[in-house]
């Protein structure tokens, strides 16, 4: 009778294994769904929030760089190559800040549209540096395929960066800091960045384009809240 019960829970164990094993998959995709954009892979505004306060947390915990990286006039890329290869440009686009980002022990994500987000640890004070390297390897060609045929597109950027304390709130402090130096970046030209500087303010309404989708995303949520 103990034999038997043994094989059988054996026998048992062995036939749900395959399910268990595809459960946990399952879960951890929906894990991963959870925290990243699925366009370019990187890392969504859940996540890039997860990876700050990990940033913040670690024993070690110093000043952070976060960079705003907005695509300047990407909306013409869709309009003439339609939105499958507007989404190859952004996972292109995307895998170069990610490549810069990881080079300084950072990551990167993509918070909406054509905006991107990077969470750098400081190891070096050369902040300008690191926007300028932004700034260049985005303005690279891409290189993809519309209707069949090759095709070569350039977008530039305008980049906003700012210094947090690892105590400094996410999205009211951080964020919104790289996010008042991005603006200034485009009002003054485009293709370029611009660092935040204490007391700098979000410059004039006519230098910036409206509500992104972020924007209107939190308005939303705290309308429904």
């Amino acid at each position: 009778m103990i034999a038997t019960t043994l094989v059988a829970f054996t026998l048992g164990g062995v036939t749900m294994w395959p399910f268990i094993r595809r459960l946990r998959d399952r879960l951890a995709d929906a894990i991963w769904q959870l925290e990243h954009d699925p366009v370019t892979g990187l890392l969504n505004r859940a996540g890039l929030l997860v990876a700050y306060a990990t940033l913040a947390e670690a024993d070690n915990a110093g000043p952070i760089i976060v960079a705003l990286i907005d695509l300047d006039d990407f909306k013409p890329v869709n309009d003439t190559h339609g939105h499958d290869q507007g989404d190859d440009v952004l996972a292109a686009i995307g895998k170069r800040i990610r490549d810069i980002a990881a080079l300084h022990d950072g990551t990167a994500g993509r918070l909406a549209g054509d905006e991107y987000a990077a969470l750098l640890p400081v190891r070096t004070h050369d902040v300008a540096r690191i926007a300028d390297t932004f700034v260049a390897l985005i303005s690279q060609p891409v290189e993809l395929t519309a209707d069949g045929e090759p095709v070569t597109v350039t977008v530039t950027a305008s980049v906003g960066l700012a210094l947090a304390e690892a105590t400094d709130p996410f999205e009211e402090v951080a964020l919104r800091r790289a996010d008042i130096a991005m603006y200034h970046a485009k009002h003054h030209g485009r293709n370029r960045h611009t660092v935040y500087e204490p007391g700098m303010a979000m410059p004039a309404a006519d230098g910036r384009r409206g509500p992104r989708l972020r924007d209107r995303r939190q308005l939303n949520d705290k309308a429904t809240a």
